[in-house]
């Protein structure tokens, strides 16, 4: 019978030290954010301006007033010029609630992008997108 029983607690233990692993080793999940074009109080503007994600996010870029809006990454400034490049949408935007979405890929090179929209550059447009 004591065989049995430390048999039993053998495998308890060794289940639950797999199971500990496992939850330990699972991703954390995505989450997903919103960026408003044009800000509420009426200004040009990204809201909020600067925004930090991990890869697997998902960012989705909405617009919301004074359209037409894009996002373009300066990708002359960026950690990874041809993920800026990846993420950039240079069409316009003009129907409000209209959005454009982008996932962080896993293999994301981390650090901060900066963004602008092409029409409202001048009037200060701009927004930082930090990679962890």
């Amino acid at each position: 019978m004591n065989l049995t029983k430390r048999f039993l607690q053998a495998v308890f233990a060794a289940v639950f030290a797999i199971g500990t692993l496992v939850i330990a080793a699972a991703p954390a999940s995505a989450s997903s954010y919103t960026i408003k074009m044009g800000a509420d109080n009426g200004m040009l503007a990204f809201e909020p301006k600067d925004l930090t994600v991990s890869a697997g996010d998902t960012v989705s870029w909405q617009i919301n007033k004074m359209p037409p809006h894009n996002v373009v990454f300066d990708d002359g400034k960026a950690p990874d010029a041809d993920l800026a490049k990846a993420m950039s949408n240079t069409k316009m935007m003009f129907a409000s609630g209209d959005t454009y979405d982008v996932t962080i890929p896993a293999d994301a090179t981390p650090g901060t992008y900066t963004y602008f929209c092409s029409p409202h550059r001048g009037a200060g447009m701009l927004g930082k997108l930090t990679i962890q």
